[in-house]
Formats: C-alpha cells, structure tokens, sequence
C-alpha cells in the first residue's frame, strides 16, 4: 500500500479521506492490492447481480487465472470485493483476502458466490465507488506493487462529483482504474468510461455485450492485469 502522506494531502482538497493507515511493519508485500467495485444499481435486476457473482467467482477457478497468479514473485494477489451505487451507497462483502494460489483463490471464489445483495438498488454514483476504493486501499494491512480499482458497471454516472475529479485524485495516489462497461442498456457506455472513468499505469475498459457476457469480459480483464504485473510483463491485449 505505497500512497505517501504528500500524496494523500493532494487528495484531501477534493474529498476527505480517512487516515486510518495500517503501520508499515503490519503490512504483507504482495504483487497487487485490487478493489472489485461492481454495480448494484436500480439498473441491475437480480439475474443480473447473479451473473456478476457467477462470473467473478469462475475467474479464480479458472486455471489461466490461478497460473498467472502462482506466476507472480511478491506474494500473489490481495483483493476485497465491494457492491456499490449511489454517492454513500458502498460496502464491502468480501474483506480483504490474499489469493497466492489454487486453494486461497477457491476460497475466494466461495466468498464472493455466497456475497448477499448489499442494496436492493439506488443511483449510479461512479465517483463514489471509486472514493470508496481508495479508503479500501489506504485501511488493509497489505503493501502493494501495483494499486488497482476495477469499476463494473452498466451506465454513466448519475449521483455525486463527477467521476473525472476523484479518478484524477487517485491517480494523482499512483492507483489505476480499469473498467468492465456492461453495453445493454446504454450502448456508449464504454467511452465515458475510457473518457471518465478509468487512468493510471496500464489502464483500460473492456466491453461487456450484456451480463451474459460479463464472464467472459471479467476473465479477460483479471487475466491482462495479472499478467501486466508478471515478471515477464506479459500483456493480454
């Protein structure tokens, strides 16, 4: 978790923060600390919510998945999983979690099937989820190399600052946004998310169909940005 103190300053002009900062001697060394965001807006009925769940959870049974994450040389993966929607509407229902190899990322992939709803719906505030991100990155108790929020979600913002000002801040943090954008009910939705939404190191959205298709689109996204982190630098394009 490498955001400096000066860095976290900058960031306080925009939104505040809460510094409740682990001590560097209590934190685990790993590749990458990940913040799956996912959408759990009016917008997304219950299949759907199912099918987001369903597809994170075979991304880590998937043995290109757990691969790439043996593959890594700092200690694998830590993550956490957070269901978010309107400007104060986030929570997180997976807790941190270090994923280093087959077994760690099956009970991962258990934790984040059998995750209840957190909201029945609300707004789509994107600035939010990704304000909610950092204090998740700033709290754990792990040391990153790489510092990562993937926001999931089917729609442009709605509710709350524009996601541009507090995407700025986080990279301003040294954290990348990566995006999956769900076109099925607004087909652009990809652009404002490469526009707004996403930056930093290796950024980049990928294009879900529909969430029939997220799956697929989940999968791909874990695998490039495990693979970006390998000692080779092998990226998945």
């Amino acid at each position: 978790m490498k955001i400096n103190f000066r860095q976290i300053l900058i960031g306080l002009i925009l939104w505040p923060l809460p510094l409740g900062l682990v001590s560097a001697q209590d934190q685990k060394i790993v590749d990458i600390e990940m913040v799956l965001a996912v959408d759990i807006s009016s917008s997304v009925d219950a299949g759907e919510f199912q099918l987001q769940m369903n597809g994170l959870a075979e991304a880590f049974r998937n043995p290109e998945i757990i691969a790439a994450i043996e593959g890594l040389d700092s200690g694998g993966i830590a993550l956490n999983l957070v269901h978010w929607s309107g400007t104060w509407a986030q929570s997180t229902v997976v807790a941190w979690t270090r994923v280093y190899d087959k077994e760690s990322a099956e009970r991962f992939a258990q934790q984040v099937q059998s995750a209840e709803r957190a909201f029945p719906g609300g707004a789509t505030s994107i600035s939010g989820a990704i304000h909610y991100g950092l204090t998740e990155l700033q709290s754990n108790s792990f040391d990153g190399n790489h510092l990562v929020i993937d926001i999931m979600g089917d729609g442009r913002g709605n509710d709350g600052p524009l996601p541009t000002s507090v995407r700025d801040r986080a990279l301003a943090m040294g954290v990348t946004i990566n995006g999956v954008a769900i076109i099925n009910e607004q087909p652009f939705v990809d652009s404002y998310y490469e526009e707004n939404v996403i930056g930093g190191l290796d950024s980049f959205v990928l294009q879900a169909e529909d969430y029939e298709d997220f799956a697929r689109a989940i999968l791909e996204k874990l695998l490039r940005e495990i693979k970006q982190r390998s000692p080779s630098g092998q990226n998945v394009v």
